[in-house]
Order: C-alpha cells, then sequence, then structure tokens
C-alpha cells in the first residue's frame, strides 16, 4: 500500500491528511494559521502538521511517496512557488522549498480550488470522467478544470477563475474590481446579500422570524428555508439565486463542455432544492441543448475533504 500526504492551507486553518491508495483519509492534523505572519512560518506549522497526521496514522515518513498542498492564490506548479495569496499574504513564496528543509521528501503545490477539483475527479462526484469542471460555492465562487485528467490552471498558473466572468455588466461591485461577476451572485456571500435587501422591502417576511432564532445571523440557508415554510419573498431570493447560478453554469458548459460539472459548498446542502431547478435551467439554455451528449451537473461527494485528497494526488497530476 502506498500513502501520501494532503494538505489543505487556508486562511484560517491548516490540515494535513495522510491518504492511502484507494482514497481514504487515514488521519488528520490541524492547526490555526494565524495569519498575518511570515511565510516561513507557516510552512513550518504545514511541515509539523504533516508530521503529526503520519504520526496519527501510526506509519512512518519513510512510507509516504510525496507531499501535496492546495493553497489559496496562484500556484506555480512548475516552480513550487505561491506566487500570490492576498488572503495569507504571500507573495514570491518558495513552499516547496520551504518544506523540503523540514521533510524530506517530493513536494507539490496547487490552487486549492484545483487541488479539491481534482480530488473529485480522482475520488468524487467526477470519478471516471476525462474531462470535469467542479465550482464550489463558498464565501466566493472557486473553479477547478480537469482536462484529458490533468489540471488546467492556464499558461501563468491563474487559470479557472470563473467566479470572475461576468454575468451582469452593470451589476454589483465585485471585490475583484469588476461588476456583475458570477461570484457576486452566486457565491454563499451574493445568496446571504440578496437575502439581506429582500427581508429590508420585506418587513413581514418569514425570514425575520428564521434570523431572530438564530442569533440574529443571516446565513445562506435562511432564504430557502423560508421559502419551505411558504414565505413567498424567501422564494423569489431562491429563484433569483438559481437563476444566476444556473446563468453561470451554462456559460461554463458552453465554455468547456465538460462530461461532468460538480458544485460544492455549503450552499450545495440544499440538495434537490438547489440542483433540480439549477439543471431544468441550465437544459434549456446550455447551448448543446439537442446535441445527445450533455454534461452532468451533479453535487459534489467529498466536502472538506476533496482539498486533501486532491492535494495528496498532486504527483500523479503533474
Amino acid at each position: 500500500m502506498k500513502y501520501y500526504i494532503g494538505i489543505d492551507l487556508g486562511g484560517t486553518n491548516i490540515v494535513a491528511g495522510v491518504v492511502d491508495e484507494q482514497y481514504n483519509i487515514l488521519a488528520k492534523a490541524s492547526t490555526k494559521t494565524n495569519c498575518p505572519r511570515p511565510d516561513r512560518e507557516i510552512a513550518r506549522d504545514m511541515a509539523k502538521m504533516a508530521i503529526q497526521a503520519v504520526e496519527n496514522a501510526k506509519l512512518t515518513m519513510d512510507q509516504i511517496e510525496w507531499i501535496g498542498i492546495g493553497t489559496p492564490g496562484i500556484a506555480n506548479s512548475r516552480d513550487g512557488i505561491i506566487e500570490y495569496s492576498n488572503n495569507l499574504g504571500f507573495v514570491n513564496t518558495p513552499m516547496v522549498k520551504y518544506i523540503q528543509e523540514d521533510i524530506d521528501k517530493p513536494v507539490f503545490v496547487e490552487n486549492d480550488a484545483n487541488a479539491a477539483a481534482y480530488g473529485e475527479f480522482v475520488a468524487g462526484a467526477a470519478k471516471g470522467a476525462n474531462n470535469a469542471v467542479c465550482i464550489t460555492l463558498g464565501t466566493g465562487v472557486g473553479g477547478g478544470i480537469i482536462i484529458d485528467g490533468k489540471i488546467y490552471a492556464g499558461s501563468n498558473f491563474a487559470g479557472a477563475e470563473i467566479g470572475h466572468t461576468v454575468i451582469s455588466v452593470d451589476g454589483p461591485q465585485c471585490t475583484c474590481g469588476r461588476k456583475g461577476c458570477f461570484e457576486v451572485f452566486s457565491s454563499a456571500t451574493g445568496l446571504i446579500r440578496m437575502t439581506k435587501e429582500s427581508m429590508a422591502k420585506n418587513p413581514d417576511s418569514s425570514m425575520h422570524k428564521l434570523v431572530a432564532e438564530r442569533s440574529g445571523k443571516v446565513s445562506a440557508r435562511i432564504a430557502f428555508d423560508a421559502m419551505r415554510m411558504g414565505d413567498a419573498a424567501a422564494k423569489a431570493v431562491v429563484d433569483d439565486y438559481i437563476k444566476y447560478l444556473a446563468a453561470g453554469i451554462t456559460n461554463t458548459i458552453n465554455t468547456f463542455q465538460p462530461d461532468i460539472l460538480c458544485i460544492g459548498g455549503g450552499v450545495c446542502n440544499e440538495g434537490d432544492a438547489l440542483l433540480l431547478p439549477v439543471k431544468e435551467l441550465a437544459a434549456k439554455e446550455v447551448y448543446t441543448r439537442n446535441s445527445k451528449q450533455n454534461a452532468q451537473i451533479v453535487i459534489a461527494k467529498l466536502g472538506n475533504d476533496a482539498g486533501i485528497i486532491g492535494a495528496a494526488f498532486l504527483g500523479n497530476a503533474q
């Protein structure tokens, strides 16, 4: 049996996992990222978590084939450098070099959304596909693209920024500087914004009651839960959200024509209430609607483990 280490580096947590060749996570270790601080310190903690995860799996480092890292930002997988990550404060961080100073193993680095997409490709909802796209609906909209079994990162390692394709030219301001991005409408953040806007216009909506019951916090679940209670204003929010999400997904399918397009992130916990109407709209709008073969739209299977599993197998993705 072969074993690999996958590290999911995030702005909040560092999580390392030991994964076997059948894609099972045997053990994990985690710590806070504690940004901002020097990149070398963060790298040292990543190495510590990798070593701890191996110990937790009751293995030795001699049994590990390689280490893979999924990171936010632009990850130059050829040179082993994180060129830029605004969340982590990294600029041209030589991450592979840093990790290898602490652990003498091959090390690979990739953008976190790409790593998660690769995880779904090798072991999750996109398993068996040749071409796949994975879209994550979180704080933003992340994208990962697999073409002929390989991660597509573009000529400058910044490819797959699907969230920053524009849905509405004069739409709300996006943090990237453009207006009306897919991310503005279809991220969990976008859904929360639309929910708040509707609540302000509809003081009698049951969304207010749900928020009050949940410590006053507006979450991405509020509109869906209120819709299930028969609230018309909440249903309008959900319908708008699904309309924009289906538009972005249709654009992506029209561009890449993957075998499978999987969507992940917390919003996807809504299951069929989200998936079925998105599939229905996309089927009507996709350019290839009259073709015999079209992309399957599915919900991601691996959850938070996708990044660890995908990172662990980056040695096969090069």
